[in-house]
């Protein structure tokens, strides 16, 4: 199969790819199949693997502040016996939410209910006082039910919130992996602290992840936690992106903002 230059007549720039008839792209397409489907079993053992983790008891008492009040761990399971939390980046000192977690947040925003109608109760957790939270969830447009865990050490226990002394001195765990320790001044600012209206070093004291929990006999179990790549497969976006032509297309860096932050574009005609 050789590679062709395809012209467009519409838009005008060259586009080069592979270039084949259908009966060869059916070739390809059957042995990505395979590969697919592979991919597929794999992930269906994973599950398997993730539900047969051992469980960790809680005995810590966790507060949270929520829209109906101040809140237990157990309080959040409202009647369901598992829970599923989204450790979103939004610290103390941040004036807006992390856009990675918006993005992520866009694409889980509506499914909260159906999870609930099927025993799992679903959160968003952040430690921004809950004024914050409320504020920025109202921008964003969200529904699902979000708590603050300021003040507390929720974050911190499940590794998705970290101390200055923690950042500069030993390096943080994060991931299940010691972070080297941070410089007090980075070369760089990171663009999400700045669109966060905080320093680098505040931003990236707060890290995204997921965890798990279950309930029984009134005991409260810690059953799973992932992080950083680990979140891959619940980013919406990605998902679909990884399916497009280009893929992420991200040459060139961070792209994405928050979904009340893009300039429209013109629609081809």
């Amino acid at each position: 199969m050789s590679t062709q230059t395809l012209i467009s007549e519409k838009t005008g720039p060259a586009l080069e790819h592979e270039v084949v008839p259908r009966a060869d792209w059916l070739v390809a397409r059957k042995d990505l199949l395979k590969a697919e489907k592979e991919l597929t079993r794999m992930s269906d053992e994973l599950t398997r693997m993730r539900q047969e983790l051992p469980w960790v008891r809680i005995d810590k008492e966790y507060r949270f502040e929520t829209d109906e009040g101040k809140a237990s761990l157990a309080d959040l399971f409202k009647g369901r016996s598992q829970l599923l939390v989204y450790h979103f980046m939004f610290g103390p000192d941040y004036s807006a939410g992390c856009p990675s977690c918006s993005a992520i947040a866009d694409g889980y925003n509506g499914f909260a209910v159906h999870l609930a109608n099927h025993d799992v109760m679903f959160w968003t957790i952040s430690r921004a006082p809950l004024a914050k939270l409320q504020a920025y969830k109202q921008r964003m447009g969200w529904t699902f039910p979000w708590a603050s865990s300021f003040g507390g050490d929720f974050n911190f226990d499940f590794s998705v919130g970290f101390t200055e002394e923690e950042q500069r001195r030993e390096g943080i765990e994060y991931n299940y992996r010691r972070e080297a320790a941070t410089p007090a001044n980075p070369s760089r600012p990171i663009a999400h602290a700045v669109m966060c209206g905080t320093d680098t070093l505040t931003y990236l004291r707060e890290r995204p992840g997921i965890s798990a929990f279950a309930l029984e006999d009134g005991v409260v179990y810690h059953t799973y936690s992932s992080y950083a790549r680990g979140l891959d497969g619940l980013w919406g976006m990605y998902q679909w992106l990884d399916r497009a032509p280009k893929g992420r297309n991200e040459a060139e860096g961070f792209w994405w903002r928050r979904h009340d932050e893009y300039e429209e574009k013109p629609t081809r005609s």
